[in-house]
């Protein structure tokens, strides 16, 4: 019988088994790797839904104010000019008149003052009040209805926010509110609705958080990716293909190849310093205005573009070049017309994604002074938008995280799930861009 040598190929040995089992731990690794990455993705989802979407319902008060045509335009001839002379302090007895009259319609017995019920409404009631007289001149002397915003406690009330127990220490709000609170509630007076004022609306001073919205500080996220896309994707995709195209390699290429991608690297608190240096104090140009937040992002994505766009450049196969001198094509030819279409989409990823990231830096933003102004306006004009104090929205969500009142935190939440959606939408629009436009060759 002839004598074996070696093991059979249909048996495992234990080198084998010991291969074999090492593979199988290394496919349970990573796919409890993946389990947790998706874990702590759901679980920040959840903390951002769950704590921010109350910002996007809001607590209104519905009352029947008579305007008063004795408080509001006391010669009776409907002159704007006089009627702009009533301040809202002027429309406070109006309005403290009007949720007296609704307690007493309902008959609800409450031991409070009209002064002490008009605290229920926001103090940006009788602004609001006012402001539609003004627009409204001939509605004096009639009965409108309005939806006033109710006070930040009786929002976060109505949220579970603010409870009996927390309010003992409390001055802005007091037991017998909540009882007329929650009278004024089962009749349908007081409300909790979407909020599209959060979304559109403008920032408030600190004794208003019901009033703030991000519409504002998003126009001025809007001015300022503008700035960027305007000066970063012309200088980083010329810088880009002089580099890779044209540039003799060479020392002084590779230095400049090296401190590119340092500055990829660099935080981006130091660009805002640069910025502060070089724009505001040097310059002279305007603090806080999105033009130069615009070119402090710029400074920050240019090296992200340049990155990208040389790497979409050489994944173009040098045969294309080839072919294009070939045939009599110009060097610069060959680039424009033939490499640099091919490369359009990782080009155009590229710069999305550098808008992106610059959409959510926060740091270069305070050194400039993004975050010590309160945009309560949007800008009427282009040059506005460019050059008068503005925020953007990160700015405003570390402006609203660092405020005392528990409604702007609530805010900050709402802010950032804006923000997401914002930064999502780019990212997708990156990748459909990169599959409508991609050639194969």
């Amino acid at each position: 019988m002839p004598k074996k040598h070696g093991n059979s190929l249909l048996e495992l040995t234990d080198r084998t088994k010991r291969r074999n089992a090492a593979e199988t731990r290394f496919k349970a690794y990573g796919i409890a790797a993946i389990a947790i990455g998706l874990l702590m993705l759901v679980i920040l989802i959840t903390t951002i839904v769950g704590k921010g979407v109350g910002a996007f319902q809001q607590t209104f008060v519905t009352l029947n104010v008579e305007l008063l045509e004795n408080k509001l335009d006391k010669n009776g001839n409907r002159n704007l000019d006089d009627i702009k002379k009533v301040t809202t302090f002027g429309y406070a007895p109006i309005i403290r008149g009007a949720i007296e009259a609704k307690v007493k319609e309902l008959g609800i017995e409450t031991p409070l003052k009209s002064k002490d019920m008009a605290q229920l409404l926001s103090k940006d009631a009788a602004a609001q009040l006012r402001e539609y007289v003004l627009a409204h001149p001939d509605e004096i002397g009639k009965t409108v209805e309005f939806r006033f915003l109710a006070q930040s406690r009786v929002d976060g009330y109505l949220k579970g926010r603010v409870s009996r127990d927390s309010i003992g220490n409390d001055k802005n709000i007091s037991a017998a509110q909540l009882d007329l609170v929650d009278a004024l509630v089962k009749v349908g007076v007081i409300k909790k609705t979407f909020n599209s004022a959060f979304i559109f609306g403008s920032d408030a001073s600190d004794a208003r958080p019901e009033a703030a919205g991000m519409g504002v500080s998003m126009v001025g996220s809007l001015f300022m990716m503008l700035v960027v896309l305007a000066l970063a994707l012309p200088i980083g995709v010329a810088a880009s293909i002089y580099l890779e195209e044209f540039a003799p390699q060479n020392w002084l290429t590779d230095i400049i190849e090296v401190n590119i991608a340092n500055l990829a690297a660099v935080p981006s608190i130091v660009f805002g310093i640069l910025g502060l240096a070089v724009f505001i104090n040097y310059m002279h140009l305007p603090t806080s205005a999105p033009l130069v937040g615009g070119l402090v992002l710029t400074l920050m994505t240019l090296p992200t573009i340049i990155i990208s766009t040389r790497a979409s450049l050489k994944a173009v196969p040098p045969s294309i070049r080839d072919a294009a001198l070939g045939v009599g094509a110009s060097k610069m030819q060959a680039v424009f017309h033939h490499v640099l279409p091919l490369a359009a989409p990782g080009i155009l990823t590229g710069t999305i994604i550098g808008l992106a990231q610059a959409l959510g830096e926060t740091a270069p933003l305070l050194l400039i002074g993004m975050v010590g102004f309160i945009a309560s306006n949007a800008p009427d004009s282009v040059a506005s938008g460019l050059l008068d104090p503005n925020s953007a929205m990160p700015a405003q969500i570390y402006e609203w995280a660092k405020r005392a009142d528990p409604a702007f935190y609530e805010r900050a939440w709402g802010g950032i799930i804006i923000l997401l959606v914002f930064l999502i939408t780019m990212n997708t629009l990156a990748v459909i861009l990169r599959r409508r436009f991609e050639r194969r060759w």
